[in-house]
């Protein structure tokens, strides 16, 4: 089988649940990950010959993360470092890997000290992508969705025979945020960092008239970038909520703009990317993102 050679190739254990309990004082707290750890190097004879001597078993990887997870977790970005350098100074055909991570938020029941409900709105992401020296992290968050009731409207497209849709210049926009950020350092506060992030997307969500999602979105990482000098790349993927005006001329009744039928499918799809002018392009650490343009 000359004709065929091993090319991109990486392997591990995926979604491993992990769930600790900080009980240092009386007042716990809870760190939720859902983690995945795959990792890259000198695999070829594993799979052009079967020989086991360099694959590190996936169930060691999952141990791994439970293990340090004994040690405390603080942010997910944080936790996926000490992995792959763990990792890549462990085994030394390891040259890297790729570790993900999402992370669940709790809320205290009435200010209990052990007692939570799940509560974060949004889903929080992370990924760490490993070659060589070279680290690339890419944060995120999903499923966290906004809706702005006016200030909102779609107007100026081009029309044919098959266009219904009618001009709306107050309309409501709605959008389950599913975005990433790429950092051009990992010498981050990431929980701090995140909670900017998510606030400067937030406010400029309120800001100003929207003449389309996607101008929306592009401004929202347009003020990411211009505020995090450790960002260079923002990636959107989001969907139109499409709220239309509910007819209630059957019943004689006027509906200026209040009442509405949600529609769930089929639905908008917008994506896009925003980089900072004149950073250096990193496409790799991209590949296995879904849903991302």
């Amino acid at each position: 089988m000359s004709e065929v050679i091993l090319t991109a190739n990486q392997y591990g254990k995926a979604e491993n649940h992990v769930v600790r309990i900080n009980r240092d004082t009386d007042r716990h707290e809870i760190s939720d990950l859902l983690v995945t750890s795959q990792l890259r190097g000198d695999f070829l004879t594993a799979h052009t010959e079967g020989n086991n001597e360099h694959v590190v078993a996936t169930d060691t990887q999952k141990n791994t993360v439970f293990a340090f997870a004994k040690d405390g977790i603080t942010s997910p970005e944080a936790f996926l470092l000490r992995l792959g350098d763990h990792f890549t100074s462990e085994f030394d055909w390891v040259t890297g890997g790729r570790w993900a991570a999402e992370k669940y938020g709790w809320t205290r029941i009435n200010d209990h000290d052990h007692s939570f409900y799940k509560s974060s709105p949004e889903t929080r992401t992370a990924v760490l992508v490993r070659d060589g020296d070279d680290n690339t992290m890419i944060s995120g968050f999903y499923g966290l969705t906004v809706l702005k009731s006016t200030e909102s409207g779609f107007v100026g497209y081009p029309k044919d025979k098959y266009t219904t849709l009618q001009e709306a210049e107050d309309r409501i926009l709605a959008t389950d945020i599913a975005t990433r950020w790429r950092y051009n350092t990992t010498d981050v506060d990431f929980d701090a960092t995140y909670e900017s992030v998510k606030d400067t997307m937030l406010t400029t969500f309120t800001q100003g008239y929207s003449k389309a999602l996607q101008h929306t979105m592009y401004q929202m990482a347009e003020a990411v970038i211009s505020k995090h000098d450790s960002i260079d790349e923002v990636k959107f993927s989001c969907p139109n909520k499409h709220h239309f005006t509910s007819d209630l001329s059957y019943a004689g009744l006027d509906n200026p703009n209040e009442v509405f039928y949600a529609a769930d499918r089929p639905f908008g799809l917008i994506e896009l990317t925003v980089a900072r002018k004149g950073a250096p392009e990193k496409p790799a650490p991209w590949v296995g993102i879904a849903g991302f343009c």
